[in-house]
Order: C-alpha cells, then sequence, then structure tokens
C-alpha cells in the first residue's frame, strides 16, 4: 500500500486527485499509476484501470490472473469492473468511498451468482495514511476530480 500512497503523491503534485494504485504479481509490483483525468482528458484515467493497462502492457497479456492491485481508495464501477474483466484476482484498497465504491460501501460488484469471476477484497489497510492524503474523512473520498 505504500507504493500506492506514493502514487497518490505524484498524482496530487501533478494536480490530480490524489489517487494511486500498483498491481503486484508474485510479491513483485509489476506497474504504478495515478489518477491522470486532467492531465490527458480522458475520464477513464483512473489509477485503477491505468495500472491494469500498464500491467497487461508489462505482463505481455490482458488476463492478470494472479495479479493483486492495492489502491488508496475504494474502485468505483468503472474500476471494479476493468478489474473482473482482467481476471484480476484480488483488491486491497485504504480507504471505503461511501458515494460511489464498487467493492462494498455503495454497491458490491465484487462477488455474487451472476459474476463468473470473483474478486478476493481487503480493505482498511493503511487507511488512516490514504485517508490524510486524499484530505477526507476514513468513511468517504471526495469526488471532485
Amino acid at each position: 500500500m505504500s507504493a500506492a500512497i506514493s502514487e497518490a503523491r505524484k498524482g496530487a503534485a501533478a494536480g490530480e486527485r490524489a489517487n494511486g494504485a500498483v498491481a503486484v504479481l508474485d510479491d513483485a509490483m509489476v506497474a504504478g499509476a495515478h489518477d491522470k483525468v486532467r492531465e490527458s482528458g480522458d475520464p477513464t484515467a483512473h489509477a485503477v484501470v491505468s495500472v491494469l493497462r500498464e500491467a497487461a502492457r508489462r505482463l505481455g497479456q490482458p488476463r492478470l490472473t494472479g495479479v493483486t492491485v492495492f489502491a488508496t481508495h475504494e474502485p468505483c464501477v468503472m474500476c471494479v469492473g476493468a478489474l473482473l474483466t482482467a481476471d484480476a484476482d484480488a483488491l486491497v484498497y485504504a480507504v471505503p468511498v461511501a458515494s460511489t465504491g464498487a467493492a462494498g460501501s455503495a454497491v458490491r460488484l465484487t462477488s455474487g451468482d451472476q459474476l463468473p469471476q470473483r474478486l478476493h477484497v481487503v480493505s482498511g489497510i493503511m487507511q488512516a495514511e490514504a485517508a490524510e492524503l486524499l484530505g477526507s474523512p476514513t468513511t468517504s473520498a471526495s469526488r471532485r476530480r
């Protein structure tokens, strides 16, 4: 999670929302990213989607079986959908997002009988540190992008 927080700091320094993510396979970080929505003008340039793109590129395959993604805050519907589509094994996030979190806070897309994929989820890791960086209480994150 420390590496995801470091990525979030890079994003904040660049004028983006302080959100970072890293992808880990076999205890090695294969990719890191932060939000680049403002920089790119791309509304899909969230940290989680960006880290999945980079991990797939570096690993040379779109299926990210065995990959765990660490994120500073609970991913949105789009990002959880991308995690499921990529077949990532797990998501570890720091700060729950009551308004838009799609891993259980606002809605749970990470498991269910109707889904062919499942995503193991762990929350609250380094929550206080990430919440401080995000400038938000530990129960929600800012929606400003």
